[in-house]
């Protein structure tokens, strides 16, 4: 039976036939490029995957060094507080200040005025191939609230008080803007 289309379209369903009707060569048939691209994406795959994962382990070295910050900062705050507990609850604040699934390790020392935290957080494993002793360190200092500098809470000195000889008076009182003098 004819084809509908007409005998120029039939010769384009033939496979091996050009649109003329002209058998192709045979070493041009050898080299169809029928199925190369689903081998390009079989080939190009394992590379594409391993640069998404790297990405993603990128992130949770980012991850681990935010959450050291955050736990540095809270564990050198609660450290530098005089009546808080000292070094013990700083520790407790710094690892409460950060994600329970990471290992981490605080340490809060203090000397004279100020009070540091260092912590140490193990960096999580994406690629089972990857050296899983990755760490990030990160600390952080916070000045000490003495309890006996003046202004501190219980000490008398503050808003209000005496201020002693040669200490400034306050606003508005001297020569200045508004004051006429």
């Amino acid at each position: 039976m004819p084809d509908a289309a007409g005998p120029e379209r039939a010769a384009l369903r033939v496979r091996g036939r050009t649109h003329r009707g002209r058998r192709t060569p045979a070493w041009r048939r050898r080299y169809d490029d029928t199925g190369v691209s689903m081998l390009e994406f079989a080939g190009y795959l394992p590379i594409l995957l391993l640069i998404g994962l790297a990405a993603i382990q990128l992130g949770l070295v980012g991850y681990a060094a935010n959450q050291a910050g955050s736990g540095a900062r809270a564990a050198a705050r609660v450290g530098s507080q005089g009546e808080g507990g000292g070094a013990a609850a700083g520790e407790a604040a710094g690892h409460a200040a950060m994600d329970s699934g990471l290992e981490a390790d605080v340490d809060v020392g203090g000397g004279g005025e100020t009070t540091t935290a260092t912590v140490t957080v193990q960096v999580p494993t994406l690629l089972p191939f990857v050296d899983t002793k990755w760490t990030v360190e990160k600390s952080a200092t916070m000045p000490n609230d003495d309890a006996g500098s003046p202004g501190a809470p219980g000490t008398g000195s503050g808003p209000g008080s005496d201020p002693g000889p040669g200490s400034d008076p306050g606003p508005g009182t001297g020569p200045g803007p508004g004051t006429g003098g």
